[in-house]
């Protein structure tokens, strides 16, 4: 059966015994199939505005997790990358709301900008790995077009998938406590508490209580605590800097003012900022497993979201599928396009979708409810850069908490599968690289199938995946011995 058909027949159930349709409806109800999907405009604005207000966060994150140096020394502007992420998001929604129709709102996958920010930015100029961004992107519009999203799914073991999760989360949480003055670099060991040892400061304070407000509101199941939580710290910090005698460069991020207008002309200095040539120095190899590595990061994530917010929007049937399932998934694919043009960062669905769901968003109006907020935020750039890096970094702590959640799916009694996935959790922060997590994991698990005589289990794709990876562990002594280097 194909894909059109099965939408056509799911879609068909959706209107079949529903609810009965008001005469004269709307052209609004009727081009979002409000209700027949059982919503109302009403809900549908309501639950648009809880999931912006859910993920509204990523706008302080993402400029935080990219504001390093590349290869050459040059650092992307914090107005510019917040107007970047505004931009992205608020077209990837839109085009998901208006094209898709179903709920689901997108922004910069902080696990991609994880990958631009440690991996591709070293070794790449800011534009060049904008243009990664677009190529990542058009793989996987690729793989949804040509059906080899199946493939791929089936073919990476479930338990290694939610390894990957645990190991970005974890990547994530070590950028944060970095970001944050809570973790340092140590003179006598690798890393230590502070810079001696020790805390010190108030911006770290201001880091740890906003930390543990977060993590309270989420235990009291408040919505938007994220949210909340940045906005308290905000205010908490802006008293402090204004109360106690601190040093303006103990701020990562700069002091924490409210002075000026909060609002101002959108910063488009980094749009269309893209280069798609000039790889040849980084080498083949390399940018093939930069690519590798940006599709895993932005591709099964999305696809789990996908499903997960549908279903529980109850649009999907019990084996996943859903009106538009196609759609979703190459807007979605289309979001690293779209963000690497904009100069924020491949964007991809966000979990924080399903709030808006639980507040009754059957439709993909919510999600154009949610994009004409984060279209609002081009002209609030001064208002979010008054956030403090130690505030924003909480958020990044907590998000990897979250992540951690997939441990759960891990039959750790197995080790055929917790010996991979515990590779792939810890070398990924450990070596500060996702590729060298996902490439130990793949590894170690075709080769303790072969231990166990069982490497038919593994599967042919699973098996050209190890080759590749063993190939990019041993290109050093490779290049060398080909007298390359």
């Amino acid at each position: 059966m194909t894909q059109q058909s099965v939408e056509s027949r799911t879609s068909a159930q959706d209107a079949g015994p529903g609810p009965r349709l008001p005469a004269g409806r709307s052209w609004l109800d009727r081009y979002f199939h409000i209700s027949e999907r059982g919503s109302t405009v009403a809900r549908e604005v309501r639950g648009g505005v809880t999931t912006f207000m859910a993920m509204a966060y990523i706008l302080l994150l993402n400029p935080l997790i990219l504001g390093g140096k590349d290869v050459d020394g040059q650092v992307l502007g914090q107005s510019g990358l917040i107007t970047a992420t505004a931009l992205a998001a608020a077209a990837t929604t839109l085009l998901m709301g208006f094209v898709g129709k179903v709920p689901l709102a997108l922004a910069a996958g902080l696990s991609v900008s994880g990958v631009l920010a440690s991996q591709v930015a070293p070794a790449m100029t800011w534009p060049q790995a904008m243009g990664m961004c677009v190529v990542y992107g058009l793989v996987i519009c690729l793989l949804v077009v040509t059906g080899l999203r199946e493939l791929i799914m089936n073919a990476i073991p479930l338990a290694l998938k939610h390894g990957i999760t645990i190991g970005i989360g974890l990547f994530i949480t070590l950028i944060g406590l970095f970001k944050a003055g809570f973790v340092h670099k140590g003179t006598a060991t690798p890393l230590s508490l502070g810079p001696a040892g020790e805390l010190a400061g108030w911006p770290v304070l201001v880091f740890a209580v906003t930390l543990l407000l977060i993590f309270m509101l989420q235990a009291r199941n408040i919505p938007g605590a994220i949210l909340i939580g940045i906005l308290v710290g905000t205010l908490a910090a802006v008293v402090v800097n204004a109360v106690a005698d601190i040093d303006p460069k103990a701020w990562s991020s700069g002091p924490p003012e409210l002075s000026g207008s909060a609002v101002s002309s959108p910063d488009f200095s980094l749009f269309g900022n893209v280069d798609l040539g000039g790889w040849g120095d980084v080498g083949a190899m390399t940018v093939g497993m930069i690519v590798f590595t940006l599709v895993l990061a932005g591709f099964f994530d999305a696809m789990a979201t996908i499903i997960g917010v549908g279903t529980e929007a109850e649009l999907a049937d019990d084996r996943g599928r859903m009106p538009g399932l196609s759609k979703a998934l190459f807007i979605d694919g289309a979001g690293g396009a779209i963000g690497g043009v904009a100069g924020g960062s491949g964007q991809t669905v966000f979990v924080e979708s399903a709030t808006g769901v639980g507040e009754g968003a059957r439709t993909g109006l919510a999600s154009v409810v949610t994009g004409l907020f984060f279209a609002a935020c081009l002209f609030f750039t001064p208002l979010t850069a008054i956030v403090p890096a130690e505030v924003a970094s909480a958020a990044l702590v907590v998000i990897g908490a979250m992540m951690m959640q997939n441990a759960r799916h891990v039959d750790w009694s197995d080790r055929s599968v917790a010996v991979p996935v515990f590779l792939t959790v810890v070398l990924m922060p450990f070596t500060y690289t996702i590729t060298t997590g996902v490439a130990a994991g793949v590894i170690a698990y075709s080769a303790i199938k072969l231990a166990q005589g069982r490497p038919r289990e593994v599967g042919v794709f699973m098996w050209v995946l190890t080759l590749v990876f063993l190939v990019y562990f041993a290109l050093n002594p490779i290049e060398t011995w080909l007298g390359v280097r």
